[in-house]
């Protein structure tokens, strides 16, 4: 079975792949197709933008695709920047841009005050009427300042409560394992195996 990534987001591949490549599936991804458009995300929630993706990628391919959308929802900024987390600095910003201005607006937030959960929805399109919805959750909190050299986008400024670690200090495989986009795959890793079976 073919699968299409429905994404340009290399680190997001990177993650997915090392989860799915134990099944019998062709991972394909953008760079193996002449037109793969960059499909705009303007839909008002994660699965909203995530399905759009898979949709669109499914219907210029043809093959089954799998889209996610994840945001950082921080409870002291009302759930910001929530379903615009890839811009939340504006159009076509660095990882940098988004974690500086979401550290420029809880600069004046305390300790236990900084509450953060991220959540990933997955929308895998296997035809024009068969389409399976996951998602996937991680609570912590936001720091004060940016640790580890892992991972991307908020990775160096979302901690766990549990360990105080932020997730741009674990390894892919840690990641995997707790990641909100992690806890996503592994269900869509059953409704693939079943499928593949």
């Amino acid at each position: 079975m073919k699968l299409v990534l429905a994404t340009h987001n290399k680190d997001k591949i990177t993650e997915i792949k090392a989860l799915l490549q134990v099944l019998p599936i062709n991972i394909l991804t953008f760079q193996e197709f002449v037109r793969f458009p960059d499909v705009v995300e303007d839909m008002d929630t994660l699965e909203g933008n995530a399905e759009k993706k898979a949709r669109e990628i499914f219907k210029i391919t043809g093959m089954p695709a799998l889209a996610d959308d994840t945001g950082l929802f921080v409870d002291a900024i009302n759930g910001e920047p929530g379903v615009f987390s890839s811009r939340y600095a504006g159009e076509n910003v660095t990882y940098a841009d988004n974690r500086e201005k979401l550290l420029r607006e809880m600069a004046d937030i305390p300790d236990g005050k900084r509450d953060a959960a991220f959540k990933t929805v997955i929308v895998l399109i296997m035809s024009k009427d068969e389409k399976y919805i996951v998602e996937g959750r991680c609570e912590g909190y936001i720091g004060v300042e940016e640790k580890g050299t892992k991972g991307f986008g908020y990775d160096s400024i979302f901690y766990l409560h549990d360990t105080g670690k932020s997730f741009a200090e674990l390894a892919v495989e840690e990641k995997n394992k707790i990641s909100h986009r992690g806890r996503a795959l592994q269900k869509i890793k059953k409704i693939l195996e079943k499928i593949t079976k």
